[in-house]
This record gives C-alpha cells, sequence and structure tokens, in this order.
C-alpha cells in the first residue's frame, strides 16, 4: 500500500467539532493526514469536506474503513464516498463530428497526463475512426436517427456496462441523452459546452457571440442532467476576442478554450475534489 491515499468526500449537518471528529477517525486508526479541506455553506449550514491520508501503516485495510467509518457517519449524518489514488477509472468517450477535444484527450493520456483509461470511443458518425484506431483504440459507431434513438442507446449502455465504464466523456457529442441512460451514470457524465453558460446556450454559440459584438467568449465544463446545458458546473473560463476577430477566428480560440476547460473538468473529477450540491459543486482546488 505505499504511496497509496484514501480519500473521503462527504457532506452533513454543520455542527461542532466535525473536522475534529472525522480528523480523529483517522488518528486513532494510525493514519497520517496529507490534504484536507473543507467548506460551509451558510444559507442551509451544510458541511462539506475532502480528506486524503496515506494508507501506509494505517491501521484498517481498504476493505475494512467502509465499515468503520459508517459508525461516525449514522451519528453524523454524514453523506460520503471514499476513493483510493491507485484506482484507474474506466473512460467512454462521446465524440460527434469535431474532433478537437477528443484528440487533446488521447493525447493526454499517453502523454501521462490523465489518471484514466479511455476504454472506448462512440460516436453516431464516422468522422474519429481512423484517429481513434491509429492510437490503438476502440471504436464504436452507432448511428442515430429519431426512429432508433432509443434503441441505439440501450445498445450503448449495454456496451458500457460490459466494458466497466465508470466515466462518460461527452467531447463534443451532439446529442441529448434520455433520462435512463443519465440515470445508470448521475454525476459521472461530463460535458463540454461551447460557451459561457448561461450565455448563449443552445445551437451556433459563435454566430450569437459575433452577432452581439461580445468581447469575451468561453468554455464550460459540467456534469450532464436532464435540463440541456444546466447541470452542475465543474469548470469554466473565457477568452478575449475583438472586433477583428471573423466567426473563423472566433471557432479556433474557442476550440482551443474548449480543449483547456474539458481537461480541467475532467482532471478535477478524477482527483476527486467535486462534491455536487443540488445544482451546484463544491470543487476543491
Amino acid at each position: 500500500m505505499n504511496d497509496v491515499n484514501a480519500i473521503l468526500l462527504l457532506s452533513c449537518p454543520d455542527s461542532k467539532g466535525l473536522v475534529a471528529k472525522i480528523s480523529n477517525f483517522i488518528f486513532n486508526h494510525n493514519g497520517n493526514i496529507v490534504h484536507a479541506d473543507q467548506h460551509t455553506s451558510k444559507r442551509g449550514k451544510l458541511f462539506f469536506m475532502r480528506i486524503e491520508w496515506e494508507l501506509a501503516g494505517f491501521k484498517l485495510s481498504r476493505e475494512e474503513i467502509p465499515a468503520a467509518f459508517t459508525q461516525l457517519a449514522k451519528q453524523l449524518d454524514i453523506k460520503w464516498d471514499l476513493h483510493f489514488t491507485d484506482y484507474v477509472p474506466r473512460i467512454a468517450v462521446f465524440v460527434s463530428r469535431h474532433l478537437h477535444c477528443l484528440n487533446d484527450l488521447i493525447l493526454r493520456q499517453r502523454m501521462g497526463e490523465m489518471a484514466a483509461k479511455i476504454q472506448v470511443v462512440i460516436s453516431n458518425h464516422l468522422d474519429a475512426r481512423e484517429s481513434v484506431e491509429q492510437f490503438g483504440l476502440k471504436f464504436y459507431h452507432f448511428p442515430i436517427t429519431v426512429k432508433n434513438k432509443k434503441q441505439q442507446e440501450d445498445r450503448e449502455l449495454e456496451l458500457l456496462k460490459g466494458l466497466k465504464i465508470d466515466l462518460v466523456v461527452l467531447a463534443r457529442y451532439m446529442q441529448i441523452f434520455s433520462a435512463k441512460f443519465l440515470g445508470y451514470y448521475p454525476h459521472k457524465i461530463i460535458n463540454i459546452h461551447h460557451s459561457f453558460l448561461p450565455a448563449f446556450a443552445g445551437g451556433n454559440p459563435y454566430q450569437q457571440a459575433y452577432d452581439r459584438g461580445v468581447k469575451i467568449i468561453g468554455a464550460t465544463g459540467h456534469y450532464a442532467t436532464e435540463n440541456l446545458d444546466e447541470g452542475p458546473i465543474i469548470a469554466q473560463d473565457v477568452i478575449k476576442i475583438s472586433h477583428r476577430d471573423a466567426i473563423a477566428d472566433i471557432q479556433m480560440k474557442g476550440k482551443d478554450l474548449e480543449r483547456i476547460v474539458l481537461a480541467r473538468a475532467l482532471r478535477l473529477h478524477l482527483e476527486n475534489k467535486i462534491l455536487v450540491y443540488g445544482s451546484k459543486t463544491i470543487v476543491f482546488e
């Protein structure tokens, strides 16, 4: 267990002594805390925490930790998730015809910058097949029409279950998932939106930005929900544009931004630094 850490993400009603009680649980089992961050929501009086400790020397095995922590969690009404830093999540990337985010993720994986493994790339078009298979990755084509959408979604879900996919990344996938699909991966489907939400939601945002003469454009990485482009936001960023930029210039700058923001949102998720709170997120950066 050398160099492997455990991470607890938790939330509960705020009360006195929470930090001490949670820290003492780790201390009493000979754990060494290496990172701890917390936040209290003033409006709802809710407490949020991310705490990470070394497993080397810890008296509980990773299998024993859940049962031991459950006792404290019941006392304090804690909702919690336990993660380990040596686990490598299995990712499915969905893409349509815009390949810049997909290609960026593939290269980041090959350079060792992503603590996850892309198991499969799924598309409703064939544009990505050549580049995906060039890197030795599995590619599946599920063409979508109004008539076959439900059937294709069922086939996609069956594939994801068979591959034991932990996380779905929508790298400019231009289809809307059903509530059934989203229900299988709550807060585990990350989407990149080529706009600084909530401004210019929907289609063709760069044309909208150009027509309005805006001076900044943005990108938003968020969890996908049933409400289109309204899921909890993970990461956002903006870049300046001017009257000299044509639509093609805006699109090019936008693509650069989308790559960065999607990678940032994915990294935060993989590092277990996000707690979802209603329609918002608590991000421990």
